[in-house]
């Protein structure tokens, strides 16, 4: 059985390269989708109607609130997981909001990626697997 290839950040349009803080938040959003049990393709296009929507940093996810987050994840066929993703989300960005103020600050508060990982998994819904998927892509901006 062939392997299917990893997506990365780069596929969706993301820039880690650019040391831009808003492009590190766009590829965890990205991973809170992908770590969820559903194709990459649904996961994708759910992505993309997020970018499209520019719905792509804390403070837009909690200016959209649930109803709307529920309807776009829905364009993007990311229906079976559809609720809980949003409430997923807008938990994710509230607490950020309110224990960093922003994702830039969260990653520069860990020394580590070890650290990271710890800090990003007390987040409810964040385990490791979206962690490693987050990391894959990052660990080479954050330890270069």
């Amino acid at each position: 059985m062939a392997h299917k290839r990893q997506v990365q950040a780069k596929d969706l349009g993301i820039d880690l390269e650019s040391k831009d803080e808003k492009e590190y938040f766009k590829w965890f959003l990205a991973c809170l989708l992908f770590g969820k049990p559903v194709q990459q393709e649904v996961a994708k296009r759910a992505f993309l109607e997020l970018v499209q929507k520019d719905i792509t940093s804390p403070d837009a996810i909690l200016a959209a609130e649930w109803d709307r987050l529920v309807e776009i994840l829905d364009e993007g066929h990311y229906v079976r997981y559809d609720f809980s993703t949003a409430t997923k989300l807008l938990e994710v960005s509230s607490v950020i909001k309110e224990q960093y103020d922003t994702f830039g600050s969260l990653l520069k508060q860990c020394s580590t990626t070890e650290e990271l990982s710890a800090h990003l998994q007390e987040f409810k819904g964040v385990g490791p697997k979206t962690v490693e998927i987050f990391l894959r892509d990052m660990r080479p901006v954050l330890e270069g």
